[in-house]
């Protein structure tokens, strides 16, 4: 069974390179990010068309995430209860699998701009909002897969420039810590499970050719928790779809259980 998380940067725009992907790859279950489009706007029908069922919680010009799932999408969530937020950011959904049901939250976290900015006590305030409800979660669903966009890098491998970009966005302490705080409540790195080694990215920049140079960073993820880790048999970062024309800047990462 797989599961893989994509920041697709405008769902309008990467279509065709969407439906060409899950043509190669089918996976199971897929969450998107970075929709920039409404729920009216969706592809409902073309996804439907190439198998998938979708569940989205779009959003006009910004963010937006959706759930494509091979299989019924049961008690969907849109954003974290509790948590006041116009922005849609957060989708989650429970599936059931060979290993029985399986909670799949995907969520396009905050960017947070720069630290000291209004937009960073936002990202520290959802990403402790994220925290407290996962920690729920996590007891009514002991199966339960966390993947999206995290705009955070776990530490100096995900990152092209450690020594240049530290304590820039994405690389701060603080957001480490929350980053950390996640991995305490029982999520695993699935993609670390299986390599240990740096250089291995899922964004890069368009500009000076930094996925030529493969000038990037390790931002997008899938974790699987403590019951899950046993039935995880691989994770790959497929960097295929950046090397088409118009790309989105991210590119796929699947797991693989069983």
């Amino acid at each position: 069974m797989k599961f893989a998380t994509w920041n697709v940067n405008s769902l309008g725009v990467r279509l065709p390179h969407l439906l060409q992907w899950l043509e190669a790859n089918p996976v199971d279950v897929l969450g998107l990010q970075e929709l920039k489009l409404t729920d009216d706007k969706f592809p409902f029908e073309a996804l439907a068309t190439a198998g998938y069922q979708a569940q989205a919680f779009g959003q006009k010009t910004y963010n937006g995430v959706a759930l494509l799932t091979r299989m019924p999408a049961a008690d969907v969530q849109r954003n974290i209860p509790g948590f006041a937020d116009e922005q849609a950011r957060v989708i989650a959904a429970t599936v059931e699998s060979a290993y029985g049901p399986i909670r799949v939250v995907n969520g396009y976290f905050v960017n947070g701009q720069a630290p000291g900015t209004d937009k960073f006590e936002y990202k520290m305030s959802w990403l402790r909002a994220l925290s407290d409800w996962l920690r729920e979660e996590l007891l009514a669903h002991p199966r339960l897969v966390l993947m999206g966009d995290f705009n955070i890098t776990t530490d100096d491998r995900d990152t092209f420039d450690p020594v240049g970009l530290k304590d820039t966005i994405h690389h701060t302490e603080e957001e480490r810590h929350h980053l950390q705080a996640l991995f305490a409540l029982g999520l695993h790195d699935s993609f670390r499970m299986f390599e240990d080694s740096a250089k291995h990215y899922s964004w890069w920049d368009y500009r000076m050719l930094a996925f030529r140079k493969n000038q990037g960073m390790r931002i997008d993820y899938v974790l699987a928790s403590d019951a899950l880790k046993p039935l995880v048999t691989g994770c790959i970062i497929d960097k295929a779809p950046r090397k088409l024309e118009r790309p989105s800047d991210h590119t796929p990462v699947v797991m693989t259980l069983g």
